[in-house]
This record gives C-alpha cells, sequence and structure tokens, in this order.
C-alpha cells in the first residue's frame, strides 16, 4: 500500500541501496578471484570507449589551445621580424644616401683643391617651379659668404652664377638660361664666343665668325676674361655647327656638360686665384 512503510521512505532507501552498492563495486574485485570482477571488468570495457573518447577530446581540444597560442606568438615574432626588417631597410637606405653625399662632397673639395680657390659646398634644396627661368635655389646665403656674381660649379662643370642672396638661401642663374652669358672658347681650335641659353630650351655658342675651325663634338671651356668663371672649366660640347645663310656668324648649337635636373651639391666659388690670363688662342 501506498501508506505503507517502504513507499513513505521510497527515496531515502533507494538512494541508501545504491551507495551501499556503489561502495561494494569500489571495495570489489580488489581481492584475486572475487566474484564481482568479472562484473567490473565488463563495466571497465563498456567504459572505456567513452573515456577513451573523452580523453582524446581533452588532448585536442589541449592541442588547439596550445596551436593558437603559438600562431599567436608567430604572428608576434613576424610583425617584430617585418618592423625590424622596415628599420633595416631604412637604416641601409640612409647610409646609402649619407655615403652619395660624401662622395660628391669629396668631388667637389678635389674640385676645390685642384683649382686652388676659396670656396665652399652648398646644398640644392629647390628649382624654378614656374619655368619662366632656369634657376635653382640653394641652402646657403649672405650668412655663408655668399653674393650675387659669384660662380658656381659642380664637379661636371659650370653650373651658373649666383644673382640673389638672402641670409640662408640663393638664387642661381642657370648657364643654360637666355638671360644668361659666360666667354667660352673651343679647346681645340681656340675659337672664342659667348655662350648663351635659348628661350625654348638649349644652348648656344654666339659671334664665333664663319672663319672660324669648330666642330660638332669639340669642347668647350671657359675662357677666364668675363670675370666670373675661373678659366679652364667645362662648358658642354658642340652638338652642331650651322653655316647657311649670308650672315657673319657661325650657328653652334651646345649640349651642357651638366644635367641640371640631378644636382644635389654644388661649390660656390667666393675668390678666384690669381692666374695670367692668355689671348683666344693661348
Amino acid at each position: 500500500m501506498k501508506t505503507s512503510f517502504l513507499w513513505r521512505n521510497r527515496v531515502i532507501l533507494t538512494g541508501g541501496a545504491l551507495i551501499v552498492f556503489s561502495l561494494y563495486l569500489m571495495t570489489a574485485g580488489v581481492r584475486h578471484g572475487d566474484r564481482i570482477a568479472a562484473p567490473a571488468r565488463a563495466m571497465l570495457e563498456v567504459l572505456r570507449p567513452v573515456q577513451s573518447g573523452t580523453s582524446d577530446f581533452t588532448r585536442g581540444l589541449s592541442s588547439v589551445y596550445h596551436d593558437y597560442l603559438n600562431l599567436v606568438h608567430v604572428r608576434q615574432e613576424n610583425e617584430h621580424l617585418l618592423a625590424e626588417l622596415a628599420r633595416v631597410k631604412a637604416d641601409q637606405a640612409r647610409m646609402a644616401e649619407l655615403e652619395a653625399e660624401n662622395r660628391h662632397l669629396s668631388e667637389l673639395l678635389e674640385l676645390r683643391d685642384a683649382m686652388g680657390v676659396d670656396a665652399i659646398a652648398a646644398n640644392v634644396i629647390g628649382s624654378d617651379a614656374t619655368g619662366l627661368s632656369h634657376t635653382l635655389i640653394l641652402g646657403q646665403g649672405s650668412d655663408s659668404g655668399l653674393k650675387p656674381g659669384m660662380a658656381v660649379l659642380s664637379n661636371e662643370g659650370v653650373v651658373g652664377r649666383i644673382i640673389a642672396a638672402s641670409p640662408h638661401a640663393s638664387r642661381v642663374l642657370l648657364i643654360d638660361d637666355h638671360n644668361s652669358a659666360l666667354d667660352g672658347f673651343d679647346q681645340r681650335s681656340r675659337s672664342r664666343g659667348i655662350v648663351a641659353g635659348v628661350v625654348d630650351d638649349g644652348m648656344i655658342m654666339k659671334y664665333v665668325d664663319r672663319s672660324e675651325d669648330i666642330k660638332s663634338g669639340d669642347t668647350i671651356v671657359t675662357s677666364g676674361l668675363d670675370g666670373i668663371f675661373p678659366r679652364g672649366l667645362l662648358v658642354g660640347t658642340v652638338s652642331s655647327v650651322h653655316r647657311e645663310g649670308p650672315g657673319l656668324f657661325l650657328n653652334v648649337q651646345l649640349a651642357p656638360a651638366v644635367n641640371f635636373r640631378n644636382l644635389e651639391q654644388v661649390m660656390v666659388v667666393r675668390q678666384q686665384a690669381p692666374q695670367m690670363i692668355g689671348d683666344k688662342k693661348g
């Protein structure tokens, strides 16, 4: 009956029985030959796949977690290596640039010593942005002793002359500007003329008599007679000579020796060394 003792205490009795049976299973089978050992082994065999699967899952989860940590570490290490590589490349670029600047400056110093003049090196910091004139801007000015009229050279040849100077900057008129003029001569034939720029582009040598022996490929150098450029500096080479027409002079086209677009450092002659000036044939 539902009101009997067993029914009223069914939960307590069932729980107690299960506890006793569990304790019995835990202690049974310890001694060799226990009858309960066979059911225990059967229970172990039944539970083995479950335990094996649980163990494999746990190991797999642990492996995934450690792989994730390793990937995070590898990514951080790669980011560090990429940053270090970028820094090394930047340092190499800076070193290469410093080496190039030092080489240019060394060449300018050698030119200064060979000429025996008072000169300083100057950095090119800009050029004419309008295209109306061919000029350069230097990063040194009157505070460095620069002033209008001084000759500007490179290790390739004649660049131009200073036409304006502020305390910390100077403007240079290039020899291929149509407002520029310098006295030069043909190094082979000694024929003299005035080197000037043309409005559209290029350079010419003006006032060369038609009787002069001047040919394409001849080298043109400064004569020193203009009082600005020392004698014997490279100006350019003759690219063409035309004798057509009734004029008194030859049409002599020149190619400048200096690539003005690639200039980074130049040398400004502050004072020329005393020199003997010969005639045009000398």
